[in-house]
């Protein structure tokens, strides 16, 4: 599934293609993504630019005259934006042509993703309101979680990866953050302290920002090019590397699933 800094990344990739164009069209060849795709979207979009391209939690954000398309990548979905009049793939499921030639075309094989409108405030949308801060924001801090978490006995793998309580964190990412802070993915969010909490932010936040600098260096053109995300190239201190040395103490990985995710991380060095 695309990750934060995979829509992150999508998102910075289409910008320049698609800021200020005017859409002059809309296709839906098959509405039944996640959630049904508005027939009226159109009636929407039509003959207003879009004015900004931007990322809440994992969703894709065009903002277009009074209101926004609201757009999720599911779990293999990609967008491109090439010229309208590139042959249809199969899951091209829905199509946005702009003036001057070119599309903004969602490729969705397994119809996890969605494509919706809201009107006004995108922020108050059903899918939207209830999310947590974003992971890179001043609001993402030691206080923050640290306030949040107490009493919690939930583990705090799966604490951080609360979309109620910050979003993207990852599977990946999260087991990289927890390795890299020296917290162990089962300890009760409520046992962790104030002060390892702080590292542990620290290390959400600049794993997750290693990922999106990956990303752009290896932009892809998101001009007429498959599209696909995937995870970038990181440097994996425990993820999938089950058995291996731990590359500070040399102990083996140990994997566990935790909340039906497999986790990875080393019994020494995470307390």
């Amino acid at each position: 599934m695309p990750e934060l800094p995979e829509v992150e990344t999508t998102a910075r990739g289409i910008a320049p293609h698609v800021l200020s164009k005017t859409v002059s069209g809309v296709t839906i060849r098959d509405g039944r993504l996640r959630w049904p795709v508005p027939n009226d979207l159109g009636s929407h979009i039509v003959g207003h630019a879009i004015t900004k391209v931007w990322r809440r939690a994992k969703y894709i954000l065009l903002d277009v005259g009074a209101g926004s398309v609201i757009i999720h990548l599911g779990m293999s979905g990609s967008l491109r934006v090439l010229p309208a009049s590139e042959p249809v793939r199969p899951h091209d499921h829905v199509q946005i042509d702009l003036q001057g030639g070119d599309c903004l075309r969602l490729h969705d094989p397994r119809r996890f993703g969605c494509v919706l409108w809201a009107q006004d405030d995108v922020l108050q949308h059903p899918r939207l309101a209830s999310l947590g801060v974003e992971p890179l924001s001043d609001e993402f801090d030691a206080e923050y979680i640290y306030r949040l978490s107490r009493g919690r006995k939930t583990a705090i793998k799966n604490f951080i990866m609360d979309g109620r309580i910050v979003v993207g964190v990852g599977n990946i990412y999260a087991s990289e953050a927890l390795f890299q802070s020296g917290v162990h993915p089962l300890r009760a969010a409520g046992r962790v302290s104030l002060q390892r909490y702080e590292r542990l932010c620290e290390c959400i936040k600049q794993t997750l920002r290693d990922a999106i600098t990956s990303g752009g260096t290896t932009l892809r053109d998101y001009y007429n090019s498959d599209g696909e995300p995937g995870y970038f190239a990181l440097s994996l201190n425990t993820y999938g590397r089950e058995g291996e040395p731990c590359c500070q103490c040399g102990n083996p990985i140990r994997r566990k699933v935790i909340g039906q995710r497999s986790t990875f991380y080393c019994s020494k060095c995470q307390r």
